[in-house]
């Protein structure tokens, strides 16, 4: 039984025990209640979190475990609150493409992950017969890039792709989530600098793609979500799809709402689509605000330090941030005026939403006993060396943050740096 006087719940915060039984919520009791219960935590004002869901993670194991892998991962998820993460089908060799490479990458994690661990399957050219299948051996949907990805062994789908790929997931009512630019407006960056490197991502290229990714949904009648939007200037059509009718969804995620080109200091700042100015990081949380995007995921996509060269016309693009995406968007989004439910919201139920997973991202008699203790109103200041994940390297490095996760718990059992992985493979 986990008590708290700040159990964080969808209508607002009430003083709660909460009951575990078999790793399931069983029942949810006033803050005071009597029960008989093998082990008792109290936290008194501590924050009682449901277990973030985290549908953007390159865990990247096999083939590049160097870069990051399921142990790692899923020490640092869970280090940051995160119960679930849904890994990304690329980066890792084979990419998820067929359902052989999906028992690669299954093989691969077993034994490793210290939370729970889903799987995205990707849509390349020339695999759409394998689209049924991957869905049938349990993947969450379907990744596809519009854009170059930037490794050579995960293709981008054309128009015609896209839209015979969207078509057949539309006969089993598939997902696609999409890295949405178009390649026909990005161009290669003049020089090696970050102004240089972001004028060669405008936010038209991503609007253009987004556009492409509506009307195609639009014709085929399949589901598609906009993954890390970084423009605002996407709001606008998917907020009239929406309103039209259209099954698309959308997602942002913490650097975009937390940091500006202005703030960008070295390489490790750089991913792809770009972080843009202030105005338009204030025009995201809008978005958000108002239901036009409804998660925040992290596109933690960590490489090694070599990859991450000063000129960033070449280095490695992603950000690793898997750890602290709670306490920056927290910092950020108490600043703004937003609770912790709405934090909740974007970072727990909507990504569990996304994925299909009702058991997860909240706290209700029914669901997973995934939960985290979170005190609100203590802050640190991030240090990189000692993150949990494989490589040393995030934008937040030095950065003074509010909100601390003290406990972690997975199906009611604690997660901690000693406890063996025992995290299931969804």
């Amino acid at each position: 039984m986990v008590r708290s006087r700040r159990v964080v719940l969808p209508g607002g915060e009430r003083a709660l025990a909460v009951a575990v039984r078999d790793g399931v919520i069983a029942a949810l009791l006033p803050y005071d209640a009597e029960a008989s219960a093998a082990e008792r935590v109290d936290l008194g004002q501590v924050c009682l979190l449901p277990g973030l869901v985290d549908s953007h993670v390159h865990v990247n194991e096999p083939g590049r475990t160097h870069w990051e892998g399921f142990a790692t991962a899923t020490r640092a998820a869970a280090a940051g609150g995160v119960t679930t993460i849904i890994d990304m089908p690329l980066n890792s060799l084979p990419p998820t493409v067929d359902v052989a490479a999906l028992a690669v990458k299954r093989a691969a994690a077993a034994g490793k992950c210290a939370v729970d661990v889903g799987f995205w399957g990707g849509a390349i050219p020339g695999n759409a017969a394998e689209l049924r299948p991957l869905h049938e051996a349990g993947v969450y949907g379907f990744k596809c890039f519009l854009s170059p990805s930037g490794v050579e062994e995960f293709p981008p789908l054309d128009e015609t792709g896209l839209r015979a790929a969207m078509r057949e997931l539309a006969a089993f009512d598939g997902l696609m989530v999409v890295h949405a630019e178009d390649p026909a407006l990005l161009t290669d960056p003049v020089g090696p600098t970050y102004r240089q490197f972001l004028d060669s991502r405008p936010g038209e290229a991503e609007r253009r793609a987004v556009e492409r990714v509506i009307a195609a949904a639009r014709d085929t009648g399949a589901r598609a979500h906009i993954l890390h939007v970084s423009a605002a200037a996407c709001l606008e059509p998917l907020e009239a799809a929406q309103r039209d009718g259209v099954r698309v969804s959308a997602e942002t995620c913490p650097h975009y709402l937390t940091l500006t080109a202005g703030q960008v200091r070295g390489p490790e700042f750089k991913c792809c689509p770009p972080i843009r100015d202030e105005g338009n990081r204030d025009e995201l949380w809008q978005g958000l605000a108002a239901g036009v995007l409804t998660c925040v995921v992290s596109d933690h996509s960590p490489s090694t330090p070599d990859l991450k060269t000063p000129d960033f016309a070449t280095a490695w693009g992603g950000i690793s941030s898997l750890q602290v995406g709670l306490p920056a968007i927290w910092t950020e989004a108490r600043e703004r005026g937003h609770p912790l439910t709405r934090v909740t919201e974007w970072m727990a139920r909507g990504p569990a939403a996304l994925a299909g997973l009702p058991a997860k991202g909240r706290i209700a008699v029914g669901a997973d006993a995934d939960l985290v203790a979170f005190d609100d109103t203590a802050a640190f200041t991030v240090d990189a060396a000692e993150l949990r994940h494989r490589n040393p390297l995030t934008p937040y490095h030095g950065r003074t943050l509010t909100g601390v996760v003290g406990a972690t718990w997975l199906r009611g059992r604690p997660v901690t740096d000693s406890t063996p992985p025992f995290g299931a493979l969804l």
